[in-house]
């Protein structure tokens, strides 16, 4: 793997800061040092995600308010420019895609393996901790996980909702031969389909009330593509072993429910209402297994295998990148249906 020449890190850099809800402000800010176990990354990518979106035109998301400017962004890749005491200078040079969390090394949950539950959680974009859409970031050397180089910038920015993906399929015990149903074909939805094909499923059934995400699922691993209305008894006799639902809708959870077979898993990604009803007896009489997703832990080195080896395509779903001065535009344009992922380059 090639490895690029090293730059002088300057004292200062541009960040892309949420002021209030609707409000970026580019300002300069002093570039973070990192820690004794940290690295500093110079950020080359940053998707943009629908908790980006939510925090910046609502100033929050479920329980998480923006109470103090916040700099959004926790997908991201780039180039180690500089490490701490107690990091390899080895390490200098080393192109890399950032797992965005900084979990306590002794609670219950790190201990178990399940750091991302940690409730102390320090999570990049989340109110009182900064993201990515800044030049520099840091982040503790174990989680720059380095990148080959037929892995694209923006593919290692995309690495993130990859790893939301493979979260989902392992929890939805995806396998050769299955039949899975995807809920909602925006970025995770698509990349959920990817997984499944990949791991070896019969048949990916991907739903979305978008005719343009349809046509989108259908390039990106589904086998089929329903319309959630006007396909609603399709999808209630899909009998499929798995569903995941990325949509959030109460409608899209419950239709999954009802296509599952007996003892089928259903696992929901998105992020929609607090509460909603649930078909208690069909799930009790099926023993259906339900559960979600919050995040990932050790998915990275799957999720960089999926990408380096084409299985995943992660650039295709590229559909605008944006400069850091043009970072309101990026969060404004999930609401053009032709969008799929919108990428900002703090370098530009």
């Amino acid at each position: 793997m090639s490895t690029p020449v090293p730059t002088p890190v300057p004292e200062s850099m541009r960040a892309a800061v949420l002021i209030r809800a609707g409000e970026i402000e580019l300002q300069q800010r002093p570039v973070p040092v990192p820690a004794a176990d940290e690295v500093l990354v110079r950020v080359h990518a940053v998707g943009v995600c629908g908790s980006d979106v939510h925090f910046y035109h609502e100033g929050r998301l479920g329980d998480w308010v923006v109470a103090e400017p916040l700099v959004l962004g926790h997908e991201s890749g780039g180039v180690i420019v500089a490490v701490g005491r107690d990091v390899s200078p080895a390490r200098i040079g080393q192109r890399v895609s950032v797992e965005p969390q900084h979990p306590s090394p002794s609670s219950a949950e790190t201990l178990r393996g399940d750091y991302h539950l940690d409730p102390e959680m320090r999570f990049y974009a989340v109110p009182g901790t900064d993201g990515a859409f800044q030049e520099y970031v840091t982040i503790q050397s174990h989680f720059a996980h380095a990148v080959p180089d037929s892995v694209s910038d923006n593919a290692a920015a995309l690495l993130e909702p990859l790893s939301v993906a493979v979260a989902a399929g392992r929890k939805a015990r995806f396998e050769v031969g299955a039949r899975v149903l995807v809920t909602g074909a925006g970025p995770v939805g698509l990349a959920v389909a990817q997984v499944a094909r990949a791991a070896g499923a019969a048949e990916v059934l991907v739903t979305d009330i978008s005719p343009t995400r349809r046509a989108a699922a259908a390039r990106f691993g589904a086998t089929t593509v329903l319309d959630p209305i006007a396909d609603a008894a399709a999808v209630a006799a899909a009998h499929v072993d798995s569903f995941v639902d990325a949509s959030g809708a109460a409608s899209a959870v419950r239709a999954g429910i009802e296509s599952l077979r007996p003892a089928g898993r259903a696992v929901l990604v998105g992020m929609g209402l607090p509460e909603i009803a649930l078909p208690i007896t069909r799930i009790q009489n099926s023993e259906l297994v339900i559960t979600g997703v919050f995040r990932y832990a050790n998915t990275w080195p799957t999720a960089i295998a999926l990408a380096a080896t084409g299985q995943v395509d992660l650039d295709g779903m590229v559909t605008g990148t944006f400069g850091l001065a043009e970072v309101q535009a990026a969060l404004d344009s999930p609401a053009d249906a032709a969008t799929i992922k919108s990428v900002v380059e703090p370098m530009r």
